[in-house]
């Protein structure tokens, strides 16, 4: 099984657990899910070099943990999951996706209404069953219609974390097979989109019917769509499609450029291609029967007359008479990052200490971090008050002390991720935030507010004289959860007003900033930070996923501040 599919039954299994009532263990497993999700090494292969107490090595897994884990590495089955399973028999992996339903919602639907699955919850909510359910009323079961609408118009595509780690598997294993010189994931997928609908793989081999059969032998593999000499077609067993080319070397470069796309930046190229009297296809670039080009993408930008395009800019906003000019900016990458301006620790949420939080962000080649745990009003997450905060503080100046210590240059900055309030002001004191090196600001609540209150509610936190950063400024949780309604350009606006930085949060359900967004803070001058939302040690490698959406929004790395030293970070703060 893959880590994502572990992670699915990991998830699962707590949300039954939390429809039963019991204690702790909810969170216990869903938290390992988290973990699981984010792990570079797959589950099996940690088992397979030192079975279940290498498993029992992974953040937060304890023995119970540990032997499900084993089992469904083993079997592809666990019994307590089955066991769980049969008690609500109900389609859970779906129900929990609406906006609104958590666990004992769902529990109480199908006690009362015999609701299994989403065709079951809509018929319920049109008929107005509902609304005359303990716990839920008109508003609950018109935000379940809604839920539903939204689901509906985001089927079918896998959002790009849960998509791309198990499409890098497959492309590595096919680069390990004999007789293939190259393979490269296309689409999509390639251009770092936030949800992906299939993903193409294109290969040069030399032994094309081997690749073949491996492809469509893979254990992931859960039907074959079609099998032939130099094309192939499956859908893998958590339902997303995949096709495979084997290419001649002469033609990689045109179909990586033509399967890449999109589509209207491929148009483009090709009327270049025609208005210089040659022919553009996924085989070559012609002139007249001869091809000129094609071996790599470069050689047929260069062709055309243009610098090259970098995959995440193929979006035909602009970008095509951007390279004619020789004026495509300088893209941030991931070896700019310097530092990650939004980190939780076990203080509240998180699942690490900073001592170790610290650790990890070193390991990941950063150089410094903010602690930015939640506050108060989140007592869930058992939020800081003004007392706990300054003790976190003080505790912070001691790690930092050690690593001084120690000779390693590294640093730890004292901030908090403060909850914005229904009426715009910050969850803990200005004197308490004050005392802070970063403070960033999050909404968490009143999602439903009219656009106009929403936006003044905003608006008002972030023109706080000690607020620094706004947090994933739309709420959106992509497939899951739809941004609140908030007008984004007013917001910008007053981010410039304000020198308020907007953050690009790179946890791949959230990607918040949207690339347009992005685009817009780039052109105006607004500056950004890319943050992991780090809740465990694992989580920094989620970066990447930011720095993908920030190059999606033409963002250089002078546009991103925790690129910068972190002296120079700290004086552009308020």
């Amino acid at each position: 099984m893959t880590n994502q599919e572990i992670a699915k039954i990991l998830y699962e299994i707590s949300a039954y657990l939390e429809m039963q009532d019991v204690a702790f263990k909810p969170r216990a497993y869903e938290k390992v899910a988290e973990v699981v999700e984010s792990l570079s090494e797959p589950l099996t292969s940690i088992h397979s070099k030192g079975g279940i107490k290498a498993i029992q090595d992974v953040p937060g897994v304890g023995i119970s943990i540990a032997e499900t884990i084993e089992e469904l590495i083993k079997t592809g089955h666990s019994k307590h999951y089955e066991e769980l399973k049969k008690n609500t028999p109900v389609d859970l992996a779906n129900l929990i996706r609406v906006e609104g339903l958590g666990p004992k919602k769902i529990k109480a639907l199908y006690n009362k209404l015999g609701v299994r699955n989403l065709k079951d919850l809509e018929k319920s909510a049109k008929a107005g069953k509902i609304r005359k359910l303990a716990g839920f009323g008109p508003k609950s079961e018109e935000n379940i219609l809604k839920g539903l609408d939204f689901l509906s118009r985001s089927s079918g595509r896998f959002t790009l974390g849960a998509a791309l780690p198990l499409v890098r598997e497959t492309e590595d294993r096919l680069r390990g097979l004999k007789g293939v010189k190259k393979a490269q994931v296309a689409g999509s997928i390639r251009r770092w989109k936030e949800t992906v609908g299939d993903v193409d793989i294109l290969v040069v081999s030399d032994k094309a019917e081997l690749v073949m059969d491996y492809f469509i032998n893979m254990p992931e593999v859960g039907r074959v769509l079609a099998h032939g000499k130099t094309k192939s077609a499956i859908t893998l067993k958590n339902g997303l499609d995949v096709d495979l080319r084997v290419l001649p070397p002469e033609s990689y470069g045109s179909a990586l450029a033509y399967f890449t796309g999109s589509k209207a930046h491929n148009v483009a190229l090709r009327q270049i291609a025609i208005n210089k009297g040659y022919k553009l296809n996924e085989y070559g670039l012609f002139k007249g029967e001869r091809q000129i080009a094609g071996k790599t993408e470069e050689e047929i930008y260069k062709k055309l007359g243009l610098d090259y395009v970098e995959p995440e800019l193929r979006e035909l906003t602009g970008e095509v008479e951007a390279a004619q000019e020789h004026i495509l900016p300088n893209l941030i990458k991931r070896s700019d990052l310097r530092g990650d301006l939004q980190v939780q620790t076990n203080w509240t949420d998180g699942e690490k200490s900073i001592k170790e939080m610290a650790s990890a962000a070193m390991k990941s080649g950063l150089e410094y971090i903010v602690i930015t745990d939640h506050t108060k009003r989140l007592a869930m997450t058992n939020g800081l008050d003004e007392r706990r905060i300054v003790q976190q503080m003080k505790e912070i100046d001691k790690v930092n002390a050690g690593l001084k210590a120690k000779g390693l240059k590294f640093t730890i900055l004292k901030g908090s991720e403060c909850d914005i309030l229904k009426d715009g002001t910050m969850d803990l004191s200005d004197s308490t935030l004050s005392k802070l090196d970063v403070v960033g600001a999050s909404v968490h609540s009143h999602f439903n507010l009219p656009r106009e209150d929403q936006t003044k509610r905003i608006q008002k936190a972030i023109s706080n004289p000690s607020v620094d950063i706004l947090f994933h400024p739309t709420g959106r949780l992509i497939q899951r959860r739809e941004a609140y309604a908030v007008d984004m350009g007013a917001i910008i606006d007053s981010a410039k007003k304000t020198k308020t930085v907007l953050e690009i949060d790179a946890f791949p359900d959230r990607l918040d900033l949207k690339d347009e967004y992005i685009r817009q803070c780039v052109e105006v001058g607004v500056k950004m930070s890319i943050d992991s939302d780090a809740h465990t040690d694992s989580h920094f490698s989620v970066l990447e996923y930011g720095v993908a959406q920030a190059r999606r929004g033409w963002a250089k790395r002078s546009d991103i501040i925790n690129a910068w030293p972190v002296s120079k970070m700290l004086k552009f703060l308020k």
